[in-house]
């Protein structure tokens, strides 16, 4: 018996391992595409030329990535399907335990910049579920892939790798061991390496700007990307169309399905600096109710 569960075992192995080479490829760093990348970098930032094509052929092509990034959920979800991946009672939980355990040092967040707590709180809950689910491949992998097998975007996934190469460089870090999402998107709150550099903070004072461990630096660049997007301080947010709303009010008029059916809402100023952090505007919503579930159930702790 245990040498027939110890066959089986070693076969799945094998399997996964088999799955795993069919998938991925290490980069030819003689490509033309690539070999002119190296050499913009080398000019643009004097990257040792050695040095960088070393790293960048440790990097590995997944077409699962491809995959991932040709089939996002929010293209075939509507609006009730959507919400409920992040509007459920174990994230609003988790959020208020997370919101308890950090409140001295979110407020003070708050205060420096004037992004409210359960706006903070609500991305990094729709983002990672409070560090829970930061992505498993590697962000050199999924820059690479993106950068040189995705023509569709080929663009843009190519300066976001010379930015995460930078930033590896300043920040230092070694470019092979990051993880995060299958599209590059990095730590707790999955800046993408331009955001990161952009916006991206040392709350603490340390020196680092840690987005992986330091919630404070989390909670801080998050607020910052905001700030830096025009939020704009006690301006409300979104309202369900039904609302009365003052005649001056600037918004613009947003139609889902829901699961009992249409839902209308209006969204102002502060919702579309949501949409900055992701174009989508289901997933600026669904952040914005999972904070403001979360400050209830916090506030009616409280109470």
């Amino acid at each position: 018996m245990k040498t027939r569960l110890l066959a089986a075992l070693m076969l799945s192995a094998a399997l996964v391992l088999h799955a795993e080479a069919a998938d991925s490829a290490y980069l030819d760093v003689s490509r033309p595409e690539v070999a002119a990348f190296i050499d913009d970098m080398v000019q643009k930032h004097e990257f040792s030329r050695d040095a960088l094509t070393a790293t960048l052929g440790k990097a590995q092509v997944r077409e699962s990535i491809i995959e991932k990034i040709s089939t996002p959920a929010e293209k075939k979800l509507t609006w009730g399907e959507y919400r409920k991946i992040f509007i459920t009672p174990e994230r609003i939980g988790a959020g208020a335990t997370f919101w308890r355990e950090n409140r001295e040092m979110l407020e003070r967040i708050h205060r420096e910049t004037g992004v409210p707590v359960d706006m903070i709180v609500g991305i990094i809950g729709v983002e990672t579920y409070f560090g829970r689910i930061t992505g498993k491949d590697r962000v050199l992998d999924a820059l690479v892939t993106l950068a040189f097998d995705y023509p569709r975007r080929a663009k843009f996934f190519r300066s976001e790798l010379e930015h995460f190469l930078v930033l590896a460089r300043e920040e230092g870090l070694d470019a092979t061991e990051p993880l995060g999402s299958y599209a590059g998107a990095m730590g707790r709150p999955q800046f993408m390496p331009s955001s990161f550099r952009a916006y991206a903070v040392d709350a603490t004072g340390d020196g680092k700007r840690d987005i992986w461990n330091n919630w404070a630096d989390v909670a801080g660049s998050v607020a910052n990307y905001f700030v830096e997007h025009g939020w704009r301080p006690g301006e409300e947010v979104v309202a369900q169309a039904a609302t009365d709303l003052p005649l001056d009010s600037d918004g613009q008029l947003l139609a889902y399905e829901g699961d009992d059916g249409p839902e209308y809402w209006v969204g102002f100023h502060n919702f579309f600096v949501i949409t900055r952090y992701n174009r989508s505007t289901m997933y600026a919503l669904a952040a914005w109710q999972l904070g403001q579930q979360i400050a209830s159930e916090v506030g009616s702790d409280e109470g």
